[in-house]
């Protein structure tokens, strides 16, 4: 990475993506901000000169629902996101061990599910490479956590010790605890490892956001801001950041909604919303709330109208969970919509999605419309009747596109277990976009990569960039979204969310200069290949953040 601060940038050579389409036109980057575009932009015989080489000019990406500084803890601790097998996991876990002696407790995260037989690891595997330490280890989706025996031990998780009523211990056949803890059942290990310390999460933070840069990203919405079972308080991250200059990205914080407490809770989620404005900075506000309201489909924990389906393909008696009484949440949202706060929604399952739009409904008949611009992320089940409420309500359509591809978590963890024609209305983008809803792209970083082009290949082509065989195969085709719409939902859709439309998300004079320069012309190349493509060169306030060695 490099970076520099001049005055005025020129960047010329390159195919610029500009509300009215893609032109071969210079742009002038002066003081922070785009001073002119074409011909005009040539008299800047001051400015550095970037060539863009051929190569896309975009607004700069803007991820609608990430969590940096979770993805930078990661990076900072036994980081199992690079590797894709139990036993490269095990190994990293063996070798990260072995170098640390001093740790009490061996941690970190990022596995995946599909590694494992019917997603479920082992505290016995665990425990072959932890030498007597505890370990704990969320997976890469934060709703489950594998531990090993001493772990279990510690925070007195035994065969007779009953699920939490928003979680799940899972058992063998014989009734015994196997080291897999879904939901709420985590909360007794995590209460017991080392938290971050403040510098921790500093590091992390900007760790990550060097990450995003290198990816193109310039703005976000953090979705959760706060502190959670083994996370501290979040928010002072963000206040010294950009207090000292060090956080450059633009930033909405979504304040976490503990979903173990009430409506008292409110007086200080306003009180941190007014310390963020009070900072004045221009890099970070706190206006967004985060409710979480169900769980993910592959632990059956993914609140659905109908009860999922078992082994046989027959009708369980789980129909996943509701976090948040949904009596409850219609006063969440009311009180919380009066006071002006946008809504942030992690609604998955149908019954979640259907839950929160009853609440946004509810708040506007009480409020009115303030153009708070709620928004629902994830929305991988959705009722084709609720489809047809996002447009009418203003609400935001938050997708995560990467993940409506064929992949083991989805054919064989998911599809299954919800049969048809459920399985159907997996991430219905199309269909949402046809309907009116605003869209909002975003990659729920560490959950998955946070990698744009990656991300918007997906949503394009619903596959993975390079697959082949079945997994080449569209999943859902007709739910794809063209090229351009999936590129403007994962940079002025954001904007829109983020109440940031009128300064940054398309390249026009008197925006802001947040720009990112691509290694070729996804235009002109075919669709397939937009996945293949990389960031070259990320500007953010006029300055180089980020080039490509």
């Amino acid at each position: 990475m490099s970076a520099s601060s001049p005055q005025r940038l020129l960047i010329e050579g390159g195919r610029v993506l500009l509300p009215s389409g893609v032109v071969s036109e210079p742009v002038l980057l002066s003081d922070g901000v785009i001073t002119a575009i074409g011909g005009a932009a040539l008299d800047a015989d001051d400015a550095t000169v970037i060539d863009a080489k051929g190569g896309t000019v975009l607004p700069g990406f803007q991820d609608s629902h990430v969590h940096p500084i979770h993805a930078g803890l990661d990076m900072l601790s036994c980081d199992l996101t690079p590797y894709t097998t139990a036993d490269a996991y095990l190994d990293r876990i063996g070798a990260y061990a072995a170098e640390h002696p001093e740790l009490d407790w061996i941690s970190g995260g990022g596995w995946s599910m599909d590694a494992f037989p019917g997603g479920l690891p082992t505290a016995t595997a665990l425990d072959a490479v932890t030498s007597g330490r505890p370990a704990y280890f969320p997976n890469r989706d934060g709703h489950g956590a594998w531990v090993n025996s001493r772990a279990l031990e510690l925070a007195g998780i035994d065969d007779g010790t009953p699920d939490p009523s928003d979680g799940r211990i899972e058992r063998d056949a014989d009734g015994h605890a196997i080291g897999t803890l879904q939901e709420g059942a985590m909360a007794p290990v995590a209460r017991l490892i080392p938290m971050p310390t403040q510098d921790d999460l500093e590091q992390a933070l900007l760790l990550a956001q060097d990450r995003l840069f290198s990816w193109g990203i310039t703005a976000w919405q953090d979705a959760i801001v706060g502190g959670t079972n083994d996370v501290p308080e979040t928010l002072d991250a963000y206040l010294n950041t950009a207090a000292a200059g060090t956080l450059k990205a633009t930033v909405v914080g979504a304040l976490w909604w503990d979903r173990s407490r009430g409506l008292e809770q409110i007086d200080e989620l306003v009180a941190k919303r007014e310390r963020a404005a009070a900072l004045g900075a221009s890099t970070f506000r706190a206006t967004s709330i985060k409710i979480m309201q169900d769980g993910v489909a592959e632990n059956f924990t993914a609140g659905m109208l109908e009860p999922y389906l078992d082994g046989c393909g027959c009708p369980s008696h789980n129909s996943g969970k509701s976090f948040v009484d949904p009596v409850l949440l219609h006063e969440v949202a009311t009180q919380l919509d009066a006071l002006g706060f946008q809504l942030h929604f992690h609604a998955l399952g149908d019954r979640a999605v259907r839950e929160a739009l009853d609440a946004i409904e509810t708040a506007r008949h009480a409020n009115g419309d303030s153009d708070l611009r709620h928004t629902l992320a994830h929305i991988q089940v959705v009722h084709p009747d609720d489809v047809l409420r996002f447009g009418p309500l203003g609400v935001v359509a938050n997708m995560q596109p990467l993940w409506a591809r064929h992949e083991p978590q989805m054919d064989e963890l998911t599809v299954p277990f919800l049969g048809q024609p459920r399985a159907s209305w997996q991430y219905p983008f199309g269909s949402l976009a046809r309907a009116g809803a605003p869209l909002a792209s975003g990659s729920d970083w560490p959950v998955s990569t946070a990698n744009p082009l990656e991300i918007i290949h997906t949503a394009v082509n619903r596959n993975h960039h390079g697959a082949t065989g079945d997994a080449a195969l569209p999943f859902l085709g007709e739910q794809a979204l063209s090229l351009a719409d999936a590129v403007v939902a994962h940079s002025l859709g954001t904007a829109y969310l983020n109440h940031d439309e009128a300064r940054s998300g398309t390249i026009e004079i008197g925006k802001a200069a947040d720009i990112a320069i691509l290694d070729r012309d996804i235009f002109e190349n075919p669709a397939s290949e937009v996945g293949g493509a990389t960031v070259s060169c990320t500007i953010v306030r006029g300055e180089v953040v980020f080039t490509a060695s």
